[in-house]
């Protein structure tokens, strides 16, 4: 019987699996956002939301743990250096899973798997506003 079994093993064998896993979280690491198949997005939603938990208790074991389940040292320090300390004041949710279609060539069913929270805030997000307010104001 197949009970809490809910991970697919998306036509691979496990070791396989893993990798494919890791990769994907190295990935979403460097770039903030992947577009993969929705299967694949929904696979790695799990493992990815793990692993910023490991970034949050940020103790030399959770940093070693995390190693072992990432391709790179520099995807470990951004998860540790960038995004476990964005996500400290939030309880879960980190990733965000948007289906966008079907692949022209094979017809699957895609997705883009990003987090939550916006990397960082756009360059002069507010501020070129309120300049651009007070800059007429002391003209006239």
């Amino acid at each position: 019987m197949r009970h809490l079994k809910r991970r697919g093993k998306l036509g691979r064998l496990s070791k396989h699996r893993e990798s494919l896993l890791a990769n994907l979280a190295t990935a979403l690491i460097r770039n903030n956002r992947t577009k993969t198949t929705l299967s694949k997005a929904k696979a790695l939603q799990p493992y990815a939301e793990k692993l910023v938990t490991l970034a949050k208790k940020g103790s030399l074991h959770h940093r070693r743990l995390a190693a072992s389940r990432l391709h790179g040292k520099e995807a470990v320090q951004k998860l540790f250096g960038e995004i476990g300390p964005r996500f400290a004041g939030r309880a879960g949710g980190y990733t965000r899973v948007t289906k966008i279609g079907h692949r022209l060539s094979d017809a699957a069913r895609m997705a883009v798997i990003e987090w939550t929270e916006a990397t960082a805030p756009a360059a002069g997000g507010e501020e070129p506003s309120k300049a651009a307010s007070s800059t007429p104001a002391t003209s006239a």
